[in-house]
């Protein structure tokens, strides 16, 4: 999803008024400008009211407070929408003028001297893009709470969090203060470390020198804090190794396990936000191991190396990006070799996975007239049901990891196996994130897979990337001795198709005329929230498909604010799919290719 730089972090994970974790030795540098403070109370927790107050130092008699549109998914969500009445006060404690300009713009009058600006705001949207505050815990993402002034957003900043529960206990990647503060060098820093407040689970370990501390909000007979940490150790080790790199001393993630709808994982650089529906969890052990590798290599793609076009970071309107079919698909292409490295997956279920990935992008017929730098620029539209049906839009993350797979492949075949998509990956953390440069979107991308390929790779980018030329699979996989076969098949037909918005629940996007769906009352625009006593989790998609026809079909949805179950028998439709099966005849090169690559190494590299 988002976000930012190289800066050097620190964990804070201790109990209020009790035992302090010790945080990065290492002290920030000395501040040009005074600190913007900010205060968070969650004394109204069962209002899902956060009050914050914010001490403004000296500076311009006229200050602009900005509150972002958008944050954590390429989506303007408008969060000034949750904002109750904005007061300001000068350091006397006399009342200030306060002027909107704009739906999330404020300006206070007579600030020269200093000012304490407070307001409340609600927050009770769950999920790892969210920001909540209930009974049981608190969840922020902090640019959907906090406000910056427009003059003054690269200034150093400090958080209190105020009023915490007895026993509660507080996780952030914030660097904490001797005071039970946390600092961060600006707001976009600190922004970039979301805050989990609660009676959370919390366990850590060390490997390859980096400490990683684990922390888990969910009912402890939903999970196994020992199997979390046996899922996590060998991924970040996988990930450490294949990038030669370890940028940070301390990483922390936080794990949700809702039993509702939800899902999906938000990337932070030193963090990251991790929620698995709990029956998911229990039912398919590798949900974890994949949004735990997918949001882990984030730290380089997207949190260091990083498309100019995101840069800097405008909160006030869409950043359009041509390249998120790198930052975001190429990172699933990433997250399938960790795996396939750290043991979770293996190379059957890799094969499966490709051919499901292939089958998906071939049934959008809108595979045919967007390519993948238009679906990168419009991200900003997969909030609306009808952009993300098939004949509409194709899924920059799904086209995004074919083509990581087969740049990989191209790359291979260029180098005569001397270089990979490893190689590509090094090459852009050396000359980009290590050099404090950001690259040029595809072109970018581009250059790096030239320089290690030595190869002119401009048709690979302007027929698959710019363009929307139908990919030759097997021209691609004949390099490792498979090839792409359509199948003709049977399968369960529900009646409907329905699309997931991140970690909102599907909606129903199109109804099968005369289907038992369509008789039995379901329409577009309906939510899914449970389909056979189970939560609408984030693999609904997928178990839709699998459903055998003839099964009897139970679902809960919302409709407006009415909640209703519908039920109706599966029927049944022909189907093409594509699977990777071995060419006749394989070489041993094509063979000792294929080990490599599924390695993710190039060929002569010693494993480690």
């Amino acid at each position: 999803m988002m976000r930012l730089r190289r800066w050097h972090a620190a964990f804070a994970v201790f109990l209020v008024n009790a035992v302090f974790v010790a945080a990065e030795s290492q002290a920030p540098s000395p501040a040009k400008h005074p600190a913007i403070r900010y205060s968070v109370s969650l004394a109204q927790l069962n209002d899902h009211i956060a009050a914050v107050t914010i001490d403004l130092p000296p500076g311009k008699s006229e200050r602009d407070l900005q509150l972002p549109v958008w944050n954590a998914l390429y989506q303007v969500r408008d969060f000034s929408q949750y904002v109750n009445t904005v007061e300001a006060r000068d350091t006397r404690g006399r009342p200030l003028a306060v002027r909107k300009l704009n739906k999330s713009l404020w300006r206070i009058s007579g600030a020269d001297a200093g000012a304490q600006v407070k307001y409340q705001i609600f927050a009770d949207r769950s999920g790892p893009y969210g920001a909540q505050l209930n009974s049981s815990h608190a969840f922020f993402n902090l640019a959907e709470i906090l406000m910056y002034p427009a003059d003054a957003r690269s200034w150093p900043t400090v958080l209190r969090i105020r009023d915490v529960l007895q026993y509660w206990k507080i996780a952030t990647a914030l660097q904490r203060t001797t005071q039970g503060e946390f600092e961060a060098e600006n707001y976009d820093r600190l922004v970039d470390s979301p805050v989990e407040v609660g009676s959370f689970q919390e366990a850590d370990f060390i490997e390859g020198g980096g400490h990683y501390r684990v922390v888990v909000d969910a009912d402890q007979l939903d999970y196994n804090m020992q199997k979390v940490l046996a899922a996590v150790r060998p991924i970040v080790a996988a990930a450490t190794v294949w990038m030669s790199d370890r940028p940070f001393d301390n990483y922390l993630f936080i794990y949700h396990f809702p039993r509702g709808p939800g899902g999906g994982g938000m990337e932070h650089a030193y963090s990251t936000a991790i929620e698995v529906n709990a029956q998911l969890l229990a039912d398919n052990p590798l949900s974890l191991a994949d949004v735990t590798a997918h949001e882990f290599f984030h730290l380089w793609n997207v949190k260091r190396i990083r498309p100019q076009s995101l840069e800097p970071v405008d909160y006030t309107k869409e950043n359009y990006s041509t390249a998120l079919w790198f930052s975001e698909g190429v990172t699933s292409t990433a997250e399938d070799y960790i795996l396939l490295r750290a043991g979770p997956l293996d190379e059957r279920q890799y094969f499966k996975r490709l051919g499901e990935q292939i089958t998906a992008l071939e049934r959008h017929p809108a595979h045919l007239s967007q390519s993948a730098e238009e679906a990168s620029l419009d991200a900003w539209l997969e909030k609306y049901p009808y952009y993300r049906s098939p004949e509409r839009s194709i899924s920059y993350y799904n086209k995004g990891q074919l083509l990581g797979v087969m740049l990989d492949l191209t790359v291979r075949e260029a180098s005569h196996g001397a270089a990979s998509l490893r190689e590509v990956f090094q090459w852009m953390n050396r000359n980009y994130a290590k050099q404090g440069r950001f690259f040029a979107d595809s072109a970018g991308v581009r250059e790096a897979a030239e320089a290690v390929s030595h190869a002119d790779l401009g048709p690979f980018f302007q027929k698959y990337v710019a363009g929307t030329e139908e990919i030759p699979w097997d021209d691609f996989f004949r390099s490792v001795g498979m090839r792409v076969v359509k199948n003709q098949t049977t399968v369960g037909d529900a009646g409907f198709t329905a699309a997931r918005n991140f970690d909102a629940p599907p909606t129903v996007l199109t109804v099968k005329p005369d289907s038992n769906a369509q008789r039995a009352g379901l329409m577009v625009g309906d939510v899914i929230l449970e389909m056979n006593g189970r939560a609408a989790a984030s693999d609904f998609v997928e178990q839709l498909e699998l459903i055998p026809r003839g099964t009897m079909l139970r679902v809960r949805l919302r409709r407006g604010r009415e909640e209703r179950t519908l039920q109706w028998r599966v029927g049944s439709k022909e189907e093409v799919e594509f699977v990777l099966q071995d060419v006749e005849n394989i070489t041993p090169q094509q063979r000792t290719r294929r080990t490599a690559w599924l390695m993710g190494e190039s060929q002569g590299e010693t494993r480690p």
